[in-house]
């Protein structure tokens, strides 16, 4: 099994990352830069305590892991002025991308974001489902980082010879979120920003996993990007319904079911094998 560093790993999505990679054997170095350190038992590893805007930090973290899955980024729009988010997370990220070329892992699975490809859509889409083609379409700056960020990927990439996977990662829930859901529902408009999508965090845990056997199995060179999300949507309606509503002139690139994503995550399927598991709806009756 693997030495595998997870960043951010007190946050939502990295505590249960953590716990499906030791669930799977795989030995966990978690850090955050918030927390107590020492042994947390709801992460079942200890925590270690790193800022990954200080390069040489990164480089500590990374030392003796076969590969990272970096998560630890400011973790969306309007938290921060926008010039800090941008640079606090391409700090993050490009520091974390060189500390793995100079300790030479055997791959770096990272948390890229849906917004890349021009969430909120103010600006209707060009068509849907929405798939890895659509970028690069920042309105945001924490957009923008993530775009940066998958270009530094591309770069060091190359210059390394590490696989580097760059998972667009849709709106992340937990069971706990599910109460909400119906609260979605009544206008169509409220959650046109991402169309109507979301992703578990059990199955972003497993899509990470996958990533990382990816990689490290040597089926993956380059950079790659995948958009992560459920299988379905968030609304109780039919998609086609949805999309004629809120954005009538949208073409449809292909067939859909009929509550199936508008973010495509076939690529994600074909490459990774990544198939969700998990949706509002074993939890909302």
């Amino acid at each position: 099994m693997s030495r595998i560093v997870v960043t951010g790993a007190s946050g939502k999505t990295g505590r249960v990352v953590v716990a499906d990679l030791l669930a799977h054997g795989h030995h966990v170095v978690a850090t955050d830069a918030v927390g107590r350190p020492g042994h947390l038992s709801d992460l079942g590893t200890p925590l270690l305590i790193a800022d990954l805007t200080d390069y040489g930090q990164a480089v500590e973290v990374l030392q003796g892991a076969d590969s990272v899955v970096h998560l630890a980024n400011i973790p969306a729009p309007g938290m921060y002025p926008p010039a800090v988010t941008l640079n606090r997370n391409c700090a993050m990220n490009a520091n974390v991308f060189l500390a793995a070329q100079a300790h030479g892992l055997r791959g770096v699975v990272w948390a890229s974001s849906e917004t890349t490809l021009g969430l909120p859509f103010d600006t209707p889409p060009r068509y849907a489902p929405v798939d890895e083609g659509h970028f690069p379409f920042p309105t945001t700056t924490y957009a923008l980082s993530k775009v940066l960020g998958e270009t530094l990927a591309r770069e060091i990439a190359g210059w390394s010879g590490i696989p580097f996977v760059a998972l667009r990662l849709s709106n992340v829930h937990t069971p706990e979120d599910y109460a909400n859901v119906p609260g979605y529902w009544a206008d169509a408009h409220a959650r046109k920003w991402n169309l109507w999508g979301y992703v578990d965090a059990r199955d972003v845990a497993a899509a990470c996993r996958l990533a990382v056997q990816a990689a490290e199995g040597s089926a993956l060179r380059g950079a790659n990007e995948f958009i992560v999300a459920a299988a379905d949507t968030i609304m109780n309606r039919p998609s086609k319904d949805l999309l004629a509503e809120v954005f009538p002139a949208v073409p449809l690139n292909r067939e859909i079911g009929e509550f199936e994503t508008l973010l495509s995550i076939d690529r994600a399927r074909d490459v990774l094998g990544y198939e969700p598991q998990y949706s509002w709806r074993d939890h909302v009756r």
